[in-house]
């Protein structure tokens, strides 16, 4: 009898296929479960159990296999005897949401020491490796292509090695069917090959030749996973190449691409680990998660040491040697800089030589090259040499091979060697094992698929370290044809007589041409070389010591006095650590001196004093709250070189300086750096132009940033940078709501193009302060009147607007008699005051100023207020006071502008006007000429009062008092003989 049952496309290609029932007919009616009627045959029927069959079977040996590749990990140990199960050593590392796709224009362990300062507990949620496709708290989208960034030796490998073994052993991720695990330093290898993406897949993952056909997978959840983006060689040209079909034929970076744009294989699952630079080569709309790795922390590091060091009294010295020395503090977040301090301290604290325990990464480096050698030695030839300079020598050529291959391929930036860069250096490829294996915590081998090897140096710090090493091998052997390009024109006729100090110059030169800062560690590796004291530890690899005090006294000159102008200020920093490596303390100490003294010990600030006090606030453990560049007495370069530490306070004032672009970058990146903390930046009085303000432009709009308060007074400014600056302001999430363009020629279109970004419901400026028209501010303030509570209109010459627009602000005003001094007569309703023919001197008025002829309001004003006064005579005074001005005093004590609760502009026939506060005098130009009626805008909130000529056509800005208003401000009114004030009706 025929007996119908169900079959769905997931019965037949997922792991949880049902079984039907076979009865002995030849066909069996069945129905699909997209409602499609079929015959379905026996023959058919045994076929889709055996391929489900043999895809339990595939899948089984694929997990097994990827169990047995990736359960281990090798942290510097040669691979073939000690083996260390990854889940023994695995510590947590501290993976958290990235700051933005943009290339990160720093030196890597300046990335390290930015995230050294970030609190773990108030930065961002802490991501799981095994969690890293799911979506983080607050996000519904869905985790398709996650890209994932870390400095060198961070941890992104060891990651991915726990996400695939955690999968393969079952303990997580267990719907996931396939981990396909492509690393970019294999996928080189076959570059210019062209593959099906089964194709492809079968070179890395031989045991998915049973499936044969990619329909067999094509159905099921699937992860790859493309490790180290940065060693790539591929040409990956996104969004040029289609590829929707898996068994079509294509180049290997057209592959890879359109497996990220999610072209090809759209429902599969996308895990890239890149290096900060190189995590922008793959375009942020096709990225759904960016997450960066940081490292350990402080209490990881110290349990690493512990855990490394089994004698717990070492382990604690070890630890607190760490924390004093910043560099290596800096350094011990990578947890292969870990094991290699552990590596030598260890040792150094064992032999009980305090002498020698190293301070600087230099030392450091040094005595870890000599303990490796020493301990390769005895594992090949059963000896271990105590003479260190007969051990360095026995392997110098092999040591000296690999400082070249170091020096060769750190310009590009290469971590990772093939054999044909190993062929260019000269290295038999034959040979490569033998150094690999004398060597394998510095220079190691790794198989890779079909039997071919890749090289690598075990951190780029020690490749930065070995090309030191090779640059000085060569000065102090005369082998100069590698340093020309450090040399340049410099003594090219007789290289052999160039003195230390013009090589140590030339290379600083050749570092600060980076970009990024690349050349930064082998900069201060090659200057603490220059010491004779460690070029002793590098006996026998260097034939001999240069022992040259005049040149080392010239370098450490070279490097205080330093000025020159396209060096970026962070290289500048650098250089402050190259006066570290070369044990030099001056510098530091005079500042630190400077830090504790409140006038300072360093009268003049040098340009190297400033790096130094630049390095030293953003290595402190808070945030400073204000950096005012005008405090330190220093130069132009001096200030220019304390701008990397704008990122780390909370307030920057940077008036007053001549910005160039290059500093406009380093204030950009402090704006959209996600370890910055500033919140106000005022660039008034500088020279930004429009150029400027672009570049700030596009950090405004960046997700990281957090400033509020932009202050852009005098700033010479056209209306291309207020068209420029409008998006920031009207972009969603614009963290800005003071803005200050007061000053800037910004001329209609600038002001329309602002007034429009006002206009915007996503605008939430809240404080404006503005001086260039203002019949499109009116418009917009009154189509978005929600956010904005401050307007100051300093140095407006308003217009006929201006006067609307003041004038929506106008109060009702009225003298008070009762504080009207005995010679003045008011009237037309209380509204005029002049000298009167008859005093009133009534006894009954205590609030009347006795000897200062002034009046005051009934009314006190908070809030915005505007008034308008004529006067007429020979000198008046209009101005504002708090209620309790003294009634009693002279002018020294009760007058208007006498003291810090009033303020006034004195107005007169002969000599114009003159502010005054606190008994400070201010004349006052009369632009347009001498006016018989003054407008006075207060705005209480913002803190400002701000005078103005009237005219039939205009309103003119005279001059503006900028306070913290406490208390209500009455107007008041000082009249002079034969003159008069009169409050006027404003309609």
């Amino acid at each position: 009898m025929n007996s119908p049952f169900e079959i769905s496309p997931d019965s037949c290609f997922s792991g949880g296929v049902r079984a039907p029932v076979i009865h002995s007919q030849s066909t069996v009616p069945a129905r699909w479960s997209p409602g499609v009627d079929v015959t379905v045959t026996h023959a058919l029927v045994f076929a889709l159990l055996s391929e489900h069959l043999t895809m339990e079977k595939v899948l089984l040996e694929h997990k097994s296999l990827m169990k047995k590749r990736f359960e281990c990990i090798f942290e510097g140990v040669e691979k073939k005897n000690n083996k260390t199960l990854l889940n023994k050593v695995y510590t947590d590392l501290y993976i958290t949401e990235g700051e933005s796709e943009e290339v990160n224009g720093e030196h890597e362990v300046w990335q390290l020491e930015a995230a050294s300062r970030k609190p773990t507990a108030r930065d961002g949620t802490a991501i799981n490796c095994n969690d890293i496709f799911k979506p983080l708290p607050g996000q519904e989208e869905h985790i398709r292509v996650v890209l994932t960034k870390g400095i060198a030796g961070i941890g992104k490998t060891v990651s991915v090695q726990k996400f695939i073994l955690d999968w393969a052993d079952g303990s997580a991720n267990q719907d996931v069917d396939f981990i396909f695990a492509l690393p970019f330093r294999e996928l080189n290898l076959v570059k210019s090959r062209r593959y099906s993406l089964l194709g492809l897949l079968l070179e890395f993952h031989p045991e998915l030749r049973g499936l044969g056909d990619s329909r067999m997978w094509n159905g099921r959840k699937t992860v790859f996973l493309f490790d180290g983006l940065d060693e790539s060689r591929l040409k990956m040209d996104f969004g040029k190449t289609r590829l929707a079909d898996a068994g079509e034929v294509s180049s290997v970076d057209a592959l890879v691409a359109n497996l990220i744009e999610g072209k090809l294989l759209p429902s599969a699952f996308i895990w890239v680990t890149s290096r900060p630079a190189a995590a922008s080569q793959i375009p942020s709309r096709y990225v759904d998660q960016l997450t960066e790795v940081r490292g350990f922390s402080v209490p990881q590091r110290e349990e690493y040491f512990r855990k490394k060091v089994r004698d717990g009294a070492q382990a604690g010295r070890i630890i607190s040697h760490i924390k004093v020395s910043r560099s290596l503090h800096i350094m011990c977040h990578i947890p292969v800089f870990c094991w290699i301090s552990a590596t030598v301290l260890q040792k150094m604290l064992a032999e009980e030589d305090d002498r020698e325990i190293p301070k600087t990464l230099t030392e450091m480096y040094a005595h870890f090259l000599v303990i490796q050698t020493n301990i390769r030695s005895q594992k090949y030839h059963g000896e271990s040499e105590a003479d260190r300079e007969k051990l360095l020598c026995s392997h110098r050529d092999v040591l000296l091979k690999l400082a070249e291959l170091a020096f060769l391929h750190l310009e590009n930036g290469n971590l990772m060697f093939y054999e044909e860069d190993l062929r260019e250096c000269g290295i038999d490829v034959d040979e490569a094992s033998v150094y690999s294996g004398m060597c394998t915590e510095i220079f190691r081998e790794e198989l890779v698929f079909f039997q071919r090897k890749v090289y690598c140096f075990v951190h780029l710090s020690i490749q930065e370290f070995l090309a030191a090493v090779y640059v000085f091998h060569c000065y102090v052997s005369r082998s100069m044809a590698a340093l020309r390009s450090f040399l340049k024109g410099k003594s090219r006729a007789s290289p052999g007589n160039i003195p230390l100090d013009v090589l140590l110059s030339s290379a600083v030169n050749k570092a600060s041409e980076s970009s990024n800062g690349h050349l930064d560690l082998f900069l201060r590796f090659l200057h603490g070389i220059s010491l004779e004291a460690n070029q002793r530890l590098l006996l026998g690899l260097l034939k001999q010591t240069k022992n040259d005090p005049s040149s080392v006294k010239k370098t450490i000159q070279n490097l205080k006095e330093m000025q020159r102008k396209n060096i970026s200020p962070e290289r500048c920093i650098n250089l402050f650590h190259c006066l570290i490596e070369m044990n030099d303390s001056s510098v530091h100490d005079e500042i630190q001196a400077f830090l504790k003294s409140e006038r300072g010990s360093v009268k003049l600030l040098s340009p190297a004093h400033c790096s130094a006090l630049a390095y030293m606030l953003l290595m402190s453990e808070e945030p400073l709250e204000e950096l005012d560049l005008r405090r330190y007495k220093t130069s132009d370069e001096g200030r220019r070189r304390l701008l990397p530490a704008v990122r780390y306070c909370r307030t920057a004032r940077i008036g007053g300086c001549r910005l160039t672009e290059k500093m406009c970058e380093t204030v950009a990146w402090a704006l959209r750096a996600a370890s910055s903390h500033l919140r106000e930046l005022d660039l008034s009085d500088s020279v930004l132009l429009d150029s400027g303000v672009r570049m700030l432009t596009s950090s405004l709009m960046s997700p990281s940033c957090k400033l509020e308060t932009l202050r852009l007074s005098h700033c010479r400014l056209t209306e291309k940078g207020c068209a420029a600056l409008t998006p920031a302001l009207c972009s969603a999430g614009s963290p800005v709501r003071t803005l200050d363009l007061s000053g800037n020629d910004l001329q209609d279109p600038g002001v329309e193009a602002l007034s429009g970004g006002l206009k915007s419901p996503e605008c939430k400026l809240e404080a404006l302060r503005w001086s260039s028209g203002c019949a499109s501010l009116a418009s917009a303030l009154t189509s978005n009147p929600s956010h904005l509570r401050e307007l100051d209109l300093s140095y407006n010459h308003l217009g006929d607007q201006g006067v609307g627009l003041l004038s929506g602000y106008a109060c009702r005003l009225a003298l008070d008699p009762d504080t009207a001094y005995g010679e003045l007569s008011l009237c037309r309703e209380k509204r005029k005051a002049t000298f009167a023919s008859v005093p009133d001197w009534s006894p009954d008025r205590p609030e009347r100023f006795l000897l200062c002829p002034q009046v005051l309001c009934g009314d006190g004003l908070t809030g915005r207020a505007y008034w308008e006064v004529e006067w007429t005579g020979t000198r008046v005074i209009i101005g504002g006071a708090y209620k309790g001005l003294s009634r009693k005093g002279a002018a020294d004590v009760a007058g208007l502008g006498a003291t810090e609760n009033s303020w006034d502009l004195e107005c007169s026939a002969r000599s114009g006007y003159v502010a005054w506060h606190h008994e400070k005098r201010t004349e006052v130009p009369a632009r347009g000429g001498l006016s018989g009626r003054v407008g006075v805008f207060l705005d209480w909130s913002a803190g400002t009062l701000s005078f103005y000529t009237v005219s039939l056509e205009t309103v003119t800005h005279l001059h503006t008092f900028r306070a913290t208003f406490a208390e209500p401000v009455y107007p008041g009114f000082w009249v002079s003989p034969e003159s008069s004030v009169s409050l006027q009706h404003l309609t």
